[in-house]
């Protein structure tokens, strides 16, 4: 991850001490067959495929749905047909498809004559319930300031202004939000997006979100469900990043941060103002910024004051009329209508600010994110003006994505998928929504495309943050059959989805403790919890990268033996390794990300 992931990290004695070698947990055999499904299940009436491959073929084989209890057959598959392609090291490939079976029940998948059995998975209405409140979780788990995970407060002393119409090293008050990553810098960019998907996410699914924590994050209900509670946690700072009307700054310390583990309380990196002591607050300029040898390449400010605008709007929606805060309603709104104008006067993007490194945030486009904030304010104002701004962004971005390309710089195309082309459909007339469907059919059928030529049936680039591209996808995939009833695109969805769940090479489900039991998750993340000996409950992490990537990193050095070794192919690489940062990271806004398709699969 840019400037955070791209770093030598010193790990601690204790860490290594906690890190003791990773028992194995794939399910070999002398043969070499492996089996990988969504670990955490399928309802009733979907596609259900899992995967199996081997080193060489399976001639005649049939498999077995076993009820993973009693281990009674409940369902025999016909012959599992012939190999459809290679994958990395694994010239056989064969798809496992028990559609068929809808009984609700908790099973595996044996392979008979191979003598392999698969994790267990559910199948039933109620496969995903609970899963969006560990997400809730994580997200909370990286709380600047007060931090209920740690019971501690950290960054007090956030921060001086940088680039600022004030003098240099102006102290303001930009303490709150949350931690980007393992490191501690915190982004309007990625938090600003991850209010607006706790929020969206909200909206959508409303009746599956519980209230079991207060504001600080302590146990005990106080009458707001959780996930706005942790909305509110990111909009309190983004209203600080927002002093005045005209004033809008974007970031808060740089890669000077990356010094190596240590917990966030006990931060000792040296800004100028001693060990531990203040940390620069950046100035949104919309122009290139770099305190030292580097320098972005920011051409305006539209990209962050897009989606401050759209979380600034769902907030005025949800605190007026539901949570019945005026004041707190209002001064949003306000806010959001602020920001939104300076975004008009300098279009263009503002990127991560780098200092000592050369790696950022690189993002580009920022139509959508215009799109989507004018869609969002025309929704809190009825203000024409809003929705005609809406439509003239949606033009102008179009299907502009990553979407159907090998390769992208690191969230160039952030935030991966256009929100606002479905915010812009909720209400613009019968005739544009014709466009915007247009729009989303092209992204997807690119990916469909790309994704026919490998077993896994995936289609995104291995890039940096490759999960975070699969999640987006999902959501994509899922907000076009909501706008059109066509289900053509559920086979290539579900695809993405089962990746992520655990149907990839390694079989690992790329969220940590989901499925809670008896799967195969994340056990070392790259995050100093993980030296603790704490569990990061429902981070996403990075994902799986090029080898070509992995390879031309600097500072990555595993700590224990890699038990996925065999899996690691010249095309793509993961390692649950503490010393991976480059495919085991826990992210803030790519778990955010997430949060909507894990919801919406949920029962009620």
């Amino acid at each position: 991850m840019t400037a955070k992931r791209h770093r030598i990290w010193i790990f601690t004695l204790i860490a290594v001490a906690m890190l003791t070698s990773m028992p194995s947990l794939m399910n070999a055999t002398e043969n070499e067959v492996f089996i990988r499904a969504n670990q955490v299940g399928y309802l009733p009436d979907e596609e259900k495929v899992a995967i199996a491959f081997s080193t060489a073929p399976l001639i005649d084989q049939k498999f077995d749905l076993i009820d993973a209890i009693t281990g009674k057959v409940v369902w025999s598959s016909p012959k599992i047909g012939a190999s459809v392609g290679t994958y990395g090291n694994y010239p056989y490939n064969y798809l496992l498809d028990f559609s068929a079976v809808q009984t609700p029940g908790r099973y595996k998948i044996r392979l008979k004559t191979a003598n392999v059995i698969s994790l267990p998975f559910t199948i039933g209405k109620n496969a995903y319930d609970g899963y969006q409140e560990f997400i809730v979780r994580y997200i909370s788990q990286q709380r600047c300031g007060y931090n209920p995970a740690l019971d501690q407060v950290c960054h007090r002393k956030d921060g001086r202004t940088m680039y600022g119409p004030m003098p240099d090293s102006t102290y303001i008050d930009a303490s709150g939000g949350w931690h980007d990553a393992a490191d501690y810098l915190r982004y309007l960019m990625t938090s600003g997006n991850t209010v607006c998907r706790l929020l969206f996410a909200y909206k959508q699914n409303k009746t599956k979100f519980t209230d079991v924590v207060d504001e600080w994050g302590h146990s005990g209900s106080n009458g707001i469900p959780d996930v706005l509670d942790e909305a509110k946690w990111g909009l309190d700072w983004m209203l600080k990043m927002h002093p005045k009307p005209d004033q809008l700054f974007h970031q808060v310390a740089d890669d000077r941060d990356h010094i190596g583990f240590k917990l966030p309380y006990l931060d000792t990196a040296d800004y100028g103002w001693g060990k531990g002591g203040y940390r620069p607050v950046y100035y949104a300029t919309g122009k290139p910024q770099g305190l030292k040898k580097f320098q972005n390449t920011s051409t305006g400010i539209a990209n962050l004051a897009g989606r401050y605008a759209v979380a600034m709007a769902m907030a005025y929606d949800i605190w007026k009329n539901e949570l019945k805060d005026l004041n707190f309603a209002e001064r949003c709104l306000k806010a959001g209508i602020e920001v939104y104008e300076m975004g008009l006067k300098q279009p263009g993007c503002q990127e991560g600010t780098p200092c000592t490194q050369p790696y950022r945030y690189y993002e580009n486009t920022w139509a959508d994110d215009m799109e989507w904030g004018a869609a969002e304010l025309f929704k809190a104002t009825n203000q024409k003006k809003y929705l005609e701004e809406a439509r003239i962004f949606a033009k102008m971005i179009q299907s502009t994505s990553w979407m159907g390309a090998d390769t992208a710089r690191h969230y160039e195309f952030y935030p991966f998928m256009n929100m606002g082309h479905y915010a812009l459909f909720e209400v613009t007339e019968p005739s544009f929504r014709d466009t915007l469907i247009g729009y989303y059919r092209s992204g997807i059928e690119a990916v469909q495309k790309r994704a026919q030529s490998n077993p896994y049936f995936v289609g995104m680039p291995f890039i940096w943050c490759s999960n975070h591209l699969a999640a987006a996808f999902v959501t994509q995939c899922i907000l076009y059959e909501k706008m059109t009833g066509d289900k053509q695109f559920r086979s290539v969805m579900s695809a993405h989805r089962d990746w992520l769940l655990g149907r990839n090479p390694w079989g690992v489900s790329q969220f940590a403790d989901i499925p809670e039991k008896e799967g195969n998750t994340p056990l070392y993340p790259h995050s100093v919890m993980t030296g603790l000996n704490q569990r990061i409950t429902g981070a996403m992490n990075d994902g799986p990268v090029y080898a070509s990537i992995y390879n031309s990193l600097a500072g990555i050095r595993l700590v224990n033996p890699d038990s996925y070794a065999k899996f690691q192919s010249d095309l793509v690489v993961y390692h649950d390794d503490v010393g991976d940062y480059s495919t085991n990271e826990p992210t803030l806004d790519g778990t955010a990300e997430a949060l909507f398709f894990i919801a919406t699969f949920g029962n009620e």
